[in-house]
């Protein structure tokens, strides 16, 4: 089964935070999703996703994922 991890950090001022603490944390549960790791951060969120390939083989299903405009990210578990 995939894994996916986020992180929202309200005032990265006020706390000392490294950029690679999602791919840290997406890291952590890598054997859920073996075929793939990816991950994206916009301003204060992090998303990321350890893909187990098993319905769409293709990389456009890899995620984290965005819209055609690449504003909206989403990294989840299932089908729309």
């Amino acid at each position: 089964m995939c894994g996916f991890v986020g992180v929202l950090i309200l005032d990265r001022g006020q706390y000392d935070v490294p950029d690679n603490i999602i791919l840290d944390m997406v890291n952590t549960i890598q054997h859920r999703g073996p075929d793939y790791t990816g991950s994206h951060w916009d301003g204060p969120c992090g998303l990321a996703h350890a893909r187990l390939s098993i319905i769409d083989l293709s990389e456009a299903a890899r995620q984290p994922m965005s819209n055609e405009k690449g504003t909206v990210f989403i990294a989840y578990n299932g089908e729309v």
